[in-house]
């Protein structure tokens, strides 16, 4: 076994369970582990790689940045963060963003907004608010996080949880209607579900579900940490149905696939709850993250990644759904997010993950049953058609499970 591997293994807690491949190198679509193979990389970090990996733009405002000023805290007031607000608030449409790290902590940062705008701005009564989420929902691993989650894993041994949550099925409007009482605060809801499998709800889902909020005084808050930002082919996934929520949860990719960079971004009556010393990170809005984020959301625009990701998505999509092959049970996505159900009677969507890797394609299965392709946006259409007939190719050489035949 790899000496890298057998270290980790030693000293690590084991909390993943990681393909055995160690990457040393990455460079755009592609990656090169210890022995110079190289991979198309069609995992892109869970969406923190959209750019692709040394983004040379990127890695230019990193190190710039790095050799000036890097982190001071929010104690002081600097020349980055200010111009990073500016950008993504504009971008978005939203009115202020409160700046954090990683993507569970742009969420708890939601729920505390939510949970104070419904004590102070909608008369709900002390320690009596309630915020409903979606079964099938992956919103990140904190306590409070796993304490909504329908995933028995994340909640093993991890209680007691905080109360005031609200599970409802993901894709049911009527569900959501039903569940609104008087002390609800927020519904938050990912547009499409990423680590459930590409779960992707019926057209006008989301509009419907904004119709309901608006009517019962109720913010809609979408947590885009991997949909947003160009991965489903649009600025947001929410934008598929012409949806501007209350409150709107940004990461992964806006760091640029270089450090931890994320945002809560809300309309002014929900971000005014905060007073000094309500909420706060030591690194979140650092200038050293704000550098990198602001030149992200630059080559976005620039680079038209979205609209990449939408046409090359419908691309790869349509080429995919050709594929005849036992083991696939369903294709699903939607821009350059797309999902491949393994039949878990025939094969498990580790096995096939493990194949491919073998033949050049990184991926990771997501519960076992589906395989993600959500490569760098900056990926071309040659690599895509490579990748299709490797896929094909290993599926076609793949034996189904003994207790199958």
């Amino acid at each position: 076994m790899n000496s890298m591997i057998v270290l980790e293994e030693m000293h690590g807690a084991r909390n993943y369970h990681p393909l055995p491949i160690v990457l040393v190198r990455g460079e755009g679509v592609y990656l090169w582990d210890d022995e110079g193979k190289n991979y198309l990389d069609m995992m892109s970090a869970y969406s923190a790689v959209s750019f692709g990996h040394a983004h040379p733009r990127l890695v230019k405002a990193l190190t710039e940045q790095a050799q000036r000023l890097a982190v001071v805290s929010r104690a002081y007031h600097t020349d980055q963060l200010p111009l990073f607000l500016e950008k993504i608030c504009r971008l978005t449409g939203q009115d202020r963003a409160l700046p954090m790290n990683t993507g569970a902590e742009a969420v708890e940062t939601a729920l505390k907004a939510a949970r104070k705008w419904a004590y102070k701005t909608k008369g709900v009564p002390r320690d009596r608010a309630e915020i409903i989420t979606c079964q099938g929902n992956f919103h990140g691993r904190t306590i409070a996080i796993v304490g909504f989650s329908s995933e028995k894993q994340y909640r093993d041994g991890f209680g007691p949880f905080p109360a005031g949550f609200n599970s409802i099925p993901y894709g049911d409007v009527a569900a959501l209607e039903a569940a609104i009482t008087p002390s609800t605060a927020a519904f938050l809801v990912e547009p499409i579900q990423g680590e459930a499998g590409i779960i992707v709800p019926p057209k006008g889902y989301l509009a419907e579900c904004a119709r309901i909020c608006q009517q019962h005084n109720v913010l809609l808050i979408c947590d885009e940490v991997q949909t947003g930002l160009g991965r489903t082919g649009k600025l947001l996934a929410c934008e598929h149905d012409g949806v501007k929520p209350d409150g709107l949860i940004l990461g992964k990719a806006l760091g640029g696939g270089l450090l931890p960079v994320s945002l809560f971004l809300a309309r002014n009556e929900v971000m005014r709850v905060f007073t000094p010393g309500d909420h706060g990170s030591t690194f979140g809005g650092n200038p050293l993250a704000a550098a990198v984020a602001i030149e992200a959301i630059n080559v976005l625009v620039e680079e038209k990644l979205a609209s990449r990701s939408a046409v090359l998505g419908e691309y790869f999509l349509r080429k995919l759904k050709t594929l005849s092959s036992p083991f696939i049970r369903d294709i699903r996505g939607q821009g350059l997010f797309i999902g491949m159900e393994i039949d878990p009677a025939k094969a498990s969507a580790r096995t096939v993950c493990e194949q491919l890797a073998r033949h050049g394609i990184l991926s990771k299965e997501t519960h076992e049953t589906v395989v993600r392709f959500a490569p760098p946006l900056v990926i071309e259409r040659e690599d895509l058609d490579w990748a299709f007939t490797t896929i094909k190719e290993v599926l076609a050489k793949m034996k189904p499970l003994v207790s199958a035949a």
